[in-house]
């Protein structure tokens, strides 16, 4: 895997670096701004990007806006998005416009380096990797949506995860349960949130956005 690093602080990029190559993977770009995020891009052609939300010059927004154009300009390319602190409407505005190849992970996760390579892998493979924070907060906001709030506790624990963007089988890992309950708890999930049938991905991607942004 090839991925590029944006991070205004030269020492997180070189350890990020660091902490990849022992995995095997190869950082062919390091960036210290979006107009250098973009080029490198563009020029590499990487598996994925890792990028911080916050960079030069204003230190605000910059990494999310460099986020959405990666994904409408390199469709490709996934981006794993890094943040101090939880943003949720960042989180949300990259889940609803295009909720494959894309991670939002609080930067504490990085230390984490099987969970951090974990959502690296994850989103260069087509999936999404949501930080269990940014779920959590996000839920809070779901409380209104009747369909959400008729789930049952462990139903919820299986929409928790599907957000995200765990696999059946690693749903059935994290709690302990047999693959025939995980798919009866989904399509549970699905009939509460009202998801005709359809094909699979598509509906866990509607059931997953219902859960957070309601």
């Amino acid at each position: 895997m090839r991925v590029v690093i944006a991070d205004d602080s030269i020492v997180v990029r070189s350890g990020i670096a660091t902490l990849l190559a022992g995995a095997g993977v190869e950082t062919v770009g390091e960036a210290g701004d979006s107009d250098a995020l973009l080029r490198m891009v563009a020029t590499t052609a990487p598996d994925a990007a890792v990028v911080d939300i916050r960079m030069p010059p204003t230190y605000s927004d910059e990494g999310i806006v460099a986020a959405h154009r990666i994904r409408t300009d390199f469709p490709d390319v996934a981006v794993l998005v890094l943040s101090q602190y939880v943003a949720s409407s960042y989180a949300m505005r990259l889940l609803q416009e295009n909720p494959s190849r894309v991670g939002y992970l609080l930067k504490d996760r990085v230390t984490d380096l099987d969970e951090f390579l974990d959502a690296v892998e994850r989103v260069a493979a087509g999936g999404t990797a949501m930080d269990p924070e940014v779920v959590r907060q996000l839920f809070t906001r779901s409380t209104r949506n009747h369909g959400v709030e008729g789930l049952t506790p462990r139903e919820r624990q299986v929409l928790d995860l599907m957000a995200q963007g765990l696999s059946n089988s690693a749903i059935c890992t994290a709690l302990v349960l047999a693959p025939v309950s995980v798919e009866k708890h989904i399509t549970n999930i699905f009939a509460k949130l009202d998801l005709p049938p359809a094909d699979d991905a598509h509906r866990r991607v509607r059931a997953v956005l219902t859960y957070l942004g309601s």
